[in-house]
């Protein structure tokens, strides 16, 4: 298993779900409404699935060998940034649920708090994924070992069994099937 693919595979599923938000917001620009489940549902699949699933295999696998065997000039800033950027998508997303509880305790104000950390999530998001697939991926897979590679792919091999048991993979895609199908009829 080629753990670094798995990861570039990984993200199309996240940028599908950063669609589905955007989409979300718009339909509260225009119809007022909020879609409280899918955001709901969207929120889980970013904790569980890219946060937890995701970057715990980069943070805890790819990142961490990255910073055990490479200079630490070469890879303290950009790992470090890649990091700091998932605690930033942690904060977005807590702002998001805090402005969807605001909306159901009657805040109607709070719904341009949905949008702002919806949207800076997505856009956060979206450059975040195209730096560790074109930049931080690819110097991994140029200057980590072979034997250091192999370990990367068995530890991942392992994170993603233990996962398949819990069904975490299908579920997760599944979900992401059934927020497409909630905003089809959104217009980017």
């Amino acid at each position: 298993m080629n753990v670094i693919e798995l990861l570039r595979d990984e993200h199309d599923n996240i940028k599908r779900v950063l669609v589905v938000m955007r989409k979300l917001c718009i339909k509260i620009l225009k119809q007022d409404q909020v879609e409280f489940d899918a955001f709901s549902d969207a929120i889980d699949f970013v904790r569980n699935y890219a946060d937890k699933h995701h970057h715990g295999k980069e943070e805890d696998i790819l990142f961490a060998m990255i910073s055990d065997h490479l200079d630490d000039d070469i890879e303290k800033d950009p790992v470090e940034a890649m990091l700091s950027e998932h605690d930033l998508g942690r904060y977005f997303i807590g702002n998001l649920e805090s402005a969807l509880d605001s909306v159901k305790e009657g805040k109607e104000n709070a719904k341009v708090d949905i949008i702002a950390n919806a949207i800076a999530y997505a856009d956060l998001l979206a450059g975040h994924i195209y730096k560790e697939d074109n930049i931080i991926y690819s110097y991994a897979e140029e200057e980590l070992s072979q034997d250091s590679l192999q370990k990367v792919h068995q530890e991942g091999k392992e994170v993603e069994a233990t996962a398949s048991e819990e069904g975490l993979q299908e579920g997760y895609i599944n979900l992401v099937n059934e927020l497409e199908a909630k905003v089809k009829d959104i217009k980017l």
